[in-house]
């Protein structure tokens, strides 16, 4: 890659940096103008149109660029949900808390504008997490644990609840940093990651005795 290349590289991530940050600040992306982004990284407002079309295209590039991302933490914990141990799923469910503290931004960002005002991004939004829906799916019927359930809408609907429950546990836990501190927020944490284990530990229970 050329120097040339590589800074129109550089200035297109920080491009999508600035949305990311400005759309996790407290407002939505459909609110922030293309100029306040140009404006965050120290470039002209033409600048912008050297990397994207417009707003909405690189509203589809954050989508994709955050969702990528999740994909491999939601891969963790679809290997702890998979697991017979209690204590594997407790331990996977820990690795997934702290993902999420490393990238809380990403977290905000898809669970605020899935719902948000940009009809292009909830639509990026929605197939993304079908993709995670399908995958989880996949993982159930290739795993003997699950052969039972004869019907593909079935696992659907099942992975369905397990990956939107991953939503809400995330913001949940994103939501106790703003609440407590110190010694009580460890004390916070660690119960809510024992009341995830359950509700995952029932959750697969459910499954394994599931009748269609």
């Amino acid at each position: 890659m050329s120097i040339r290349d590589e800074r129109k590289q550089q200035s297109r991530q920080a491009l999508l940096d600035a949305a990311l940050k400005l759309s996790t600040s407290g407002r939505s992306f459909s609110t922030i103008s293309l100029r306040e982004i140009a404006r965050e990284v120290g470039l002209v407002p033409t600048a912008f149109y050297r990397h994207f079309e417009d707003m909405e295209k690189l509203g589809e590039a954050l989508v994709e660029q955050v969702s990528g991302r999740l994909h491999e933490v939601i891969l963790q914990l679809r290997q702890g949900y998979l697991s017979h141990e209690n204590a594997k799923t407790q331990t996977s469910i820990k690795l997934f808390f702290r993902a999420v503290d490393q990238s809380p931004q990403d977290w905000i960002f898809l669970i605020a504008e899935r719902w948000g005002g940009s009809v292009t991004i909830r639509d990026e939004i929605t197939k993304e997490i079908d993709i995670l829906i399908n995958d989880l799916s996949k993982d159930l019927n290739e795993n003997n644990r699950f052969k039972h359930v004869q019907s593909a809408d079935d696992l659907y609907v099942m992975s369905s609840i397990l990956i939107n429950l991953s939503f809400t546990w995330a913001m949940t836990w994103l939501n106790l940093n703003t609440r407590y501190s110190g010694g009580e927020l460890i004390d916070m944490q660690q119960q809510y990651i024992e009341q995830v284990s359950t509700q995952v530990r029932l959750l697969f229970r459910g499954i394994a005795n599931w009748q269609g």
